[in-house]
């Protein structure tokens, strides 16, 4: 861009105002021009301060609790039973079935596609309609089912990790889109001022680890100030909150308050918004000296509630510690949670590791929907669980009565929700005998989003941001749906 055109594209009206004042459209005068730039001030927007109009009706939820298990859980081992295939076991799945679906590396050149039933156990929990199968590996998941519905039916383009991860949390299968949870912190605003509208917390798995990139909970073309906060694995989850020695607090907010009006006159000269961001992530950091302590001190949790979490509550980056944390950030209005659970990558490892996988996050995620329930917070907090796609019928690599691996597979995988506006008990959409395609009610990541934001009371057509000329959303171009008969 020529310096020219790229110094009036981002002349804004202020900037206008004040240059017409001083030159030839000074006829405006004093009061007038005063007026103009007040109304100029009023109108414009307030970091994480939420859009004019939203929610657009009334919400059932308040916030979000994204429980992401970063990897791909097996549907067939969890919450999609097919006890037929027990007959059906290393017998080739039918080309009908397969179809001309596109494969990974990892499988393509295999000769033969032998049907691996899951060698776990699953048992039906009753709830208002014919009861819920859950793996026996998620059993007190289970006991929770009355609260849960099972979406069996998710599917996605995506068919490798990186590409995967990234379109459910942003709705685009490349970088460099805004995260859900900035497009809501962007919507809806913050609903505490002393900690952040959008918090991270990563915990370590037992299988194999993909990588996680920041551009997960980025804010994209949104202000900066909606991007997610990482909270850290360890005793300081965010670091350098305490004053360096011999600096009072008051001295920091005269500090802060000096660059705030520094930044504050760079904005109206360039007219940068990531301006504005800065001076807002300063002050939120500012007030977190305070607020972040009080949050990841236990001490007021009873011992019935941290025996509720699992042993490993007490370990700061376990997911038994980052599960009481979202609940206790729900308390204080976090408006969007996100838990990444790493680890759920099982090729040839299914039998050996998903159930330590399961093992950590169980009792954990049990726990954090009871303890939601039995403080008055689950019916105004959405719950969501699941991956990025899901895993084959038939096994990768070798193939034993206790052995078998699951490669990638994107047309069927297992999510749920819980709470915030969703029915509980009750299941929806369905595979077919071989977990393998779906028969009935497809749901995209699109559907999936449109259904949250629906829960937040939003519109997901009217959640919008220009950006290159367009006016981008969350859920995109394509017709998506909100899962209207799951909706309490």
């Amino acid at each position: 861009m020529h310096p020219l055109h790229d110094h009036w594209f981002n002349l804004n009206r202020r900037q206008m105002l004040k240059g017409a004042a001083a030159g030839g459209l000074a006829f405006l005068g004093g009061p007038a021009l005063a007026q103009l730039l007040a109304a100029d001030t009023a109108t414009t927007p307030r970091p994480a301060g939420g859009l004019p109009d939203f929610p657009h009706f009334a919400p059932k939820a308040k916030r979000v609790i994204y429980l992401y298990m970063e990897g791909a859980p097996s549907q067939l081992d969890t919450f999609d039973h097919k006890p037929g295939l027990r007959e059906m076991f290393d017998k080739d799945l039918p080309d009908s079935v397969r179809g001309t679906q596109r494969l990974t590396g990892m499988t393509s050149g295999q000769a033969r596609f032998p049907i691996a039933p899951s060698i776990f156990d699953f048992t039906r929990h009753a709830n208002q309609q014919d009861g819920l199968w859950v793996s026996d590996l998620l059993r007190h998941t289970g006991e929770m089912a009355g609260e849960i519905c099972v979406v069996k039916s998710m599917m996605t383009e995506q068919i490798n990790h990186g590409p995967g991860v990234t379109f459910m949390q942003t709705g685009h299968q490349l970088p460099g889109r805004p995260s859900i949870g900035a497009w809501l912190s962007y919507g809806l605003g913050s609903a505490n001022a002393d900690l952040p509208s959008f918090v991270v917390m990563i915990s370590q798995g037992r299988g194999q680890m993909q990588a996680l990139f920041s551009h997960l909970w980025g804010a994209g073309f949104l202000p900066g100030e909606h991007q997610g906060v990482q909270f850290r694995a360890g005793n300081d989850p965010v670091l350098f909150l305490n004053d360096p020695k011999g600096v009072r607090r008051e001295d920091r907010r005269k500090v802060l308050d000096m660059l705030a009006e520094l930044n504050r006159r760079e904005a109206e000269s360039n007219g940068d918004r990531e301006v504005l961001a800065r001076i807002a992530q300063y002050e939120m950091a500012y007030r977190m000296q305070a607020s972040v302590p009080e949050l990841t001190d236990f001490k007021d949790e009873s011992e019935a509630t941290l025996t509720m979490y699992g042993p490993d509550v007490r370990k700061p980056g376990s997911y038994a510690y980052n599960c009481l944390m979202a609940r206790r950030m729900a308390e204080r209005g976090v408006r969007f949670i996100q838990l990444y659970h790493r680890g759920w990558d099982h090729h040839g490892s299914v039998v050996k590791d998903l159930p330590m996988q399961c093992q950590d996050v169980d009792q954990p995620q049990a726990a954090l929907l009871r303890d939601l329930r039995q403080r008055g917070l689950l019916d105004e907090t959405l719950v969501v669980w699941g991956g990025e796609f899901g895993r084959t019928t038939y096994c990768q690599g070798k193939l034993t009565a206790t052995q078998y691996g699951r490669d990638h597979h994107p047309r069927c995988f297992s999510v749920w929700l819980a709470g915030g506006g969703i029915q509980g008990g009750i299941s929806y959409g369905q595979t077919d005998d071989f977990s393998y395609n779906i028969a009935e009610h497809p749901v995209s990541a699109h559907d999936l989003h449109a259904t949250m934001l629906h829960c937040l009371g939003i519109d997901h057509t009217r959640l919008t941001h220009k950006s290159q000329g367009l006016d981008m959303r969350l859920t995109g171009v394509e017709p998506s749906k909100v899962l209207r008969s799951i909706l309490a």
